[in-house]
């Protein structure tokens, strides 16, 4: 072999390793330089007050549910943790394929594999902190889960019909010359020969398991193994495409009707819930105005094409904490708020998830802007439930909510003829909605009033707004909210004390008693 031929082999042989050291060398320039500017931006900007700080919602991806601070972000289903029943549920047999899928992505060490490895971690975490957050798993677990059953089925198909073998013509060793004489040099690394001799050493103990998978009988028990893969790969996939097209359909229907069982037996339609929307639109002035729980807002809206006090638009915290108020305060401390403000009270009951399970969070949302709801008890935990029985506690029994949620339904609940009166009950009983009487004109007037909107610019489609006068005493109550959902300002020593209970509280720390 020539001079020439031997350079140019180690050339080649030197480009082939010098490739990839030139990628990461550019990973590391890119991602660098994009770190620095970052760098930068945020010393910049942040002490001009051009980033918001970063809200509970934020938080929530990072601390564990209920530690976020926020009673309203806390008491959303979604924002839980995600459990292994939500992964099945969402993800199905995915949820079996997905880790060897990550695994061989780890072994593999290429630029797609390194992007999904890196993308499943980051959806992982952040869907183990919020179920919600599951979606963000779905697109990446289907690539893993293919990259697994792609490698399963490549090996099946290998055992009956094995790749050719392709030899290539061994590279060109670079071989030093002795100047003097002009002869080849031997060059000897003991460290190469020490790592050789460890290499060896270690794969010398699989050699029995090497001789067994290359036998007669190993490649018979591959084959039954490849069989096998294949047929389970195959039910799989028809089992995962019906459940697919199940939940496809499930989650595409209508959630305010669905199927139930009578005790006797009998199969139902519960429908109570679009009942009473059209009830309200059929049978209400248009100009009618509805107080629920926020969860509810957008159903009123666009089905029963009435106001609605809240919505789920949740950017308002202390609003939302007003509403609160209402709800749990007692009946005639809440009837001289609602007055001013609804025409209807529509409330969620019928057992399940009705108001009267979400009241305990009512509470909380309510005393993080109203203190004096629950005075130095963040959690609120005298308003619930004292047994498994359901028996109320004084102040839940005398809330508003439990009246208008049980007042028939149990003997000894009535609520004030003079104050609400029943205005519907949906065939099921699982909505009822009452008439506020004695509604201050005024305050509806004033409210109606397009003077008295307080809207980021003239003609916008936001406005803040502003409550009637006839509510400023209860305003002048109302604590900023933003002190305590805000982690990152200093807080003054009531907001320290309130939240330092809340978490406190959601620990399990602390009693009952006042």
């Amino acid at each position: 072999m020539s001079c020439s031929s031997r350079r140019r082999g180690a050339r080649k042989k030197n480009e082939e390793v010098r490739g990839p050291q030139k990628i990461i060398e550019l990973y590391i320039k890119v991602f660098g330089g994009c770190f620095v500017v970052l760098c930068v931006a945020v010393f910049v900007f942040v002490p001009s007050g051009y980033f918001g700080p970063l809200s509970s919602r934020v938080r929530g991806l990072f601390v564990r549910h209920t530690r976020t601070g926020n009673p309203l972000v806390d008491s959303v289903a979604e924002h839980q943790p995600a459990s292994a029943n939500a992964y099945y549920q969402f993800l199905h047999y995915v949820c079996y394929v997905a880790p060897p899928g990550f695994v061989i992505s780890l072994i593999r060490r290429d630029d797609a594999s390194l992007f999904l490895s890196l993308y499943g971690l980051v959806a992982y975490f952040f869907s183990s902190k919020m179920s919600r957050l599951i979606i963000l798993l779905g697109p990446v677990a289907s690539g893993l889960g293919g990259l697994a059953i792609a490698t399963a089925l490549e090996w099946s198909f290998a055992q009956f019909f094995p790749p050719e073998e392709k030899t290539e013509a061994p590279a060109a060793k670079e071989v030093q010359v002795d100047k003097k004489t002009g002869k080849p040099v031997k060059k000897s690394n003991p460290q190469s020969k020490n790592i050789k001799k460890s290499k060896n050493d270690f794969m010398a103990q699989f050699e029995p398991l090497v001789k067994m998978y290359e036998s007669e009988t190993g490649k018979t028990v591959r084959r039954v193994g490849a069989v096998a893969l294949v047929l389970a790969s195959v039910m799989g996939t028809r089992d995962f495409f019906s459940y697919s097209q199940m939940m496809a359909e499930h989650m595409s229907g209508p959630s305010i009707m669905y199927q139930a069982r009578l005790q006797n037996g009998k199969v139902i339609i519960v429908d109570d819930y679009r009942e009473a929307y059209w009830w309200l639109r059929d049978n209400t002035p248009s100009d009618a105005r509805v107080m629920s729980w926020w969860d509810y807002g957008y159903q009123i809206t666009g089905i029963a094409n009435r106001t609605t006090i809240a919505d789920g638009n949740t950017w308002n915290h202390e609003h939302i904490a007003t509403l609160g108020r209402c709800l749990t305060s007692s009946e005639k401390k809440a009837h001289k708020i609602v007055r001013h403000l609804a025409d209807y009270v529509l409330v969620w009951a019928g057992g399940g998830g009705d108001d009267l399970a979400k009241s305990p969070h009512m509470a909380r949302i309510g005393t993080s802007v109203y203190d004096d709801i629950c005075p130095d008890d963040p959690t609120c935990r005298h308003y619930g439930f004292i047994d498994q029985a359901m028996t109320p506690t004084p102040m839940m029994e005398a809330s508003l909510l439990y009246k208008l949620h049980s007042a028939g339904m149990k003997s000894n609940v009535k609520v004030n003829p003079d104050l609400f009166e029943e205005a519907f009950t949906s065939k099921y009983g699982k909505v009822r909605i009452w008439k506020v009487l004695k509604v201050s004109k005024k305050s509806k007037n004033w409210s109606a009033d397009p003077a008295n909107r307080i809207c980021d610019a003239p003609g916008s489609w936001y406005c803040v707004g502003q409550y009637p006068p006839a509510l400023d005493d209860l305003m002048k109550k109302k604590q900023a909210f933003a002190q305590l959902e805000d982690f990152n300002v200093k807080k003054d020593d009531r907001s320290k004390k309130h939240y330092e209970q809340y978490m406190k509280a959601m620990d399990g720390k602390g009693s009952r008693e006042k």
